[in-house]
């Protein structure tokens, strides 16, 4: 049966709720972001449209490229939060170290791979040197397991240059540093009106992919939980942001990541048609497993592959979700 609240309850339930809001501290929070590219766009989102904020966080996004590095600041504790290619932290669990992934970011490859003119197909790109964010982890992983499946072995059929994320590797394309590169979109389509040869699509070759994924430490992780929830909170809101306002989004992620405005808006349809951008924040699971079997074959691993599950706690989103829209 309902009862009526009177007015001094009511006074007493508004100015309850408004303490609990206020009450939350105020934490500051360090994290990384492998590349500033439209992929790692929803991290600068949430900063500057205040979606931290709303949950009482003060978060410094740091770019910190090559994710294995990023990994590497996670773990001696000049981060709390990693955001970077999935199998970083994977690669840095099974050496012992204590981390886990506890949201998604990127749930798919949106990369493809660009060349000069004189390159046509994968055959053509044997003796050609790559522009690489790093040597073994991030796109850089992805890329060596396309080209293995189009018969090109590292490092016998071509040549792996470090020289950073997408916006690095595109301009060292078009200076004619490199001969290829692996671009994410949309920079690709910007080398298409270059004059660059698409050779092929990751996504083409490895269809269901975790590319880019959140992490932290688990001690970190437990001693910190509502911090963490709030934190996950952040980003389930942002990331359904994102997908309810296509132009202020895109116009948004145009001017911060310097695209034309049409490639923002044809990258924003592609994030969120495929749900590259999960809608919620959550994790691929699947595609996680993938990147595990992938580890476990570069690495020539001993025993079976693990679940991807040994890896993952996606407790801190379950929680965040309860109340995400508050």
């Amino acid at each position: 049966m309902m009862r009526a609240i009177s007015s001094a309850s009511l006074v007493f339930l508004i100015t309850f709720q408004t303490i609990s809001v206020f009450a939350q501290e105020r934490v500051t929070l360090r994290i990384s972001s492998a590349t500033k590219t439209l992929g790692y766009g929803p991290f600068w989102i949430a900063s500057r449209m205040g979606f931290f904020a709303k949950q009482n966080l003060d978060v410094d996004v740091v770019v910190i490229r090559a994710s294995d590095v990023g990994i590497q600041a996670l773990a001696g504790g000049s981060l709390e939060i990693a955001g970077s290619a999935s199998d970083a932290p994977i690669a840095a669990i099974e050496k012992g170290l204590d981390l886990v992934i506890v949201g998604g970011l990127i749930n798919g490859l949106t990369q493809s791979i660009m060349a000069a003119k004189k390159f046509k197909t994968y055959n053509d790109l044997r003796g050609a040197t790559f522009g690489a964010i790093s040597l073994t982890s991030g796109v850089t992983f992805a890329l060596r397991q396309v080209l293995k499946v189009k018969g090109l072995e590292y490092p016998r059929d071509y040549k792996l240059l470090v020289i950073g994320g997408t916006p690095q590797t595109y301009a060292a394309l078009v200076a004619g540093s490199i001969d290829a590169a692996a671009l994410s979109l949309p920079v690709n389509y910007a080398a298409e009106e270059q004059g660059f040869n698409e050779i092929g699509r990751f996504v083409d070759v490895i269809p269901n992919y975790q590319l880019a994924a959140l992490s932290a430490k688990r001690a970190w992780a437990e001693k910190n939980r509502p911090v963490l929830v709030r934190f996950m909170r952040s980003m389930a809101q942002t990331m359904r942001w994102i997908h309810q306002n296509k132009e202020p989004a895109a116009d948004y992620l145009a001017k911060e990541m310097n695209l034309k405005p049409d490639h923002a808006r044809r990258g924003w349809e592609f994030y969120t048609s495929t749900k590259t951008w999960h809608p919620d924040g959550d994790l691929n699971i699947d595609g996680l497993q993938n990147v595990t079997q992938i580890y476990w074959e570069q690495t020539q691993s001993k025993g079976p592959t693990p679940s991807a599950a040994k890896y993952v706690d996606q407790s801190y989103l379950r929680e965040a979700l309860k109340d995400s829209l508050r």
